[in-house]
């Protein structure tokens, strides 16, 4: 017995695995290659999806301590309105942090599944449109997410959130974002994160050997893994100098970690990784909400958006969400 493809998402993968069939993946190391084939895959994939017109988009800006300006993109629902905080009970907020492997991908291509969970859970989010590497390789993406989460702690009276119910939520690469900057906040004394979010987060560099039960499935490939931690590495992929700052999975001591939400799909090529974080957090005394998802691949939610899993997915992070 072999893993295989939950049928469902094996549907809606069709249609788009035949779009694909006569294109050539970019080698190893094309950054640009990728960027051209996934922004647009991540695109089109989402215009599939319904418009949450019921959420109101306010763009800010942040000043990063190297003189960097960078897009903070706030999401609130229509009906809250924060224009006069003095009337409005502060509430809980999600920062929220975009995948594409640390190469790709920006706040603007995810308005649409950032919205769709405002929409549902009635959270306000904000997402940081941190930079990319090669061009911006570690630390600059981690300290990027970090100033994101201090502008939204300083923020917190005027935008009527409520500073200890702050999240911060990732998929992929923002995932791993999410779980980096856990840990950066807590090593320098905040600010508070009340729960991290990491939806089949990219956490170590050293995935890099091929499990032939994932390859034919992997819709973030071992190949592109490899492109993704040298562009924000470099040299030290893969090597035993790398901080859990760059790759959390490499971190020894979970203590003290904000309280965990984590999936992944059972055909993701970060599965083993993720499970073992989960494992990790769990030594370190940090409460854990894990699901592995049978025959799912990484960004089943985004394709198959209307299986079974993916509904079920998006229900417990909403619940999650909503818990704040």
């Amino acid at each position: 017995m072999t893993l295989e493809l939950d049928p469902q998402i094996a549907e809606a993968l069709g249609p788009l695995m035949a779009g694909l069939a006569d294109v050539a993946p970019p080698p190893v190391g094309d950054v640009d290659g990728r960027r051209v084939v996934m922004n647009t895959m991540l695109a089109t994939v989402d215009r599939l999806q319904p418009t949450a017109d019921d959420v109101r988009i306010t763009d800010h800006e942040l000043t990063t301590a190297d003189g960097a300006r960078l897009l903070l993109r706030w999401y609130r629902t229509s009906d809250t309105d924060t224009s006069d905080t003095d009337d409005v009970a502060p509430g809980p907020a999600v920062l929220y942090l975009h995948g594409g492997g640390m190469i790709l991908g920006s706040v603007s291509i995810n308005d649409g599944a950032v919205s769709r969970l405002v929409s549902r859970s009635g959270v306000p989010f904000l997402a940081v449109d941190y930079r990319l590497a090669p061009e911006h390789p570690f630390p600059t993406p981690v300290e990027d997410v970090y100033a994101g989460l201090q502008w939204l702690h300083e923020h917190a009276t005027e935008l009527a959130v409520d500073p200890a119910r702050i999240a911060v939520m990732g998929d992929s690469a923002g995932g791993g974002l999410a779980a980096a900057v856990s840990i950066l906040a807590r090593d320098r004394g905040g600010p508070a994160i009340a729960r991290q979010l990491l939806i089949f987060p990219m956490l170590d560099d050293r995935t890099t050997i091929p499990d032939p039960h994932i390859v034919p499935y992997a819709a973030w490939t071992y190949e592109d893994n490899i492109t993704g931690w040298q562009a924000f590495l470099g040299a030290r992929a893969g090597g035993t100098e790398v901080p859990a700052l760059a790759a959390p999975a490499r971190l020894e001591d979970a203590t003290g970690l904000p309280p965990a939400y984590l999936e992944v799909g059972q055909l993701d090529i970060f599965r083993d990784e993720d499970l073992a974080y989960a494992l990790l957090l769990s030594r370190g005394g940090v409460p854990v909400e894990l699901h592995l998802t049978p025959g799912a691949p990484h960004e089943y939610d985004a394709i198959a958006y209307q299986s079974d899993a993916a509904r079920r997915a998006m229900a417990d992070r909403i619940r999650v969400i909503r818990s704040l």
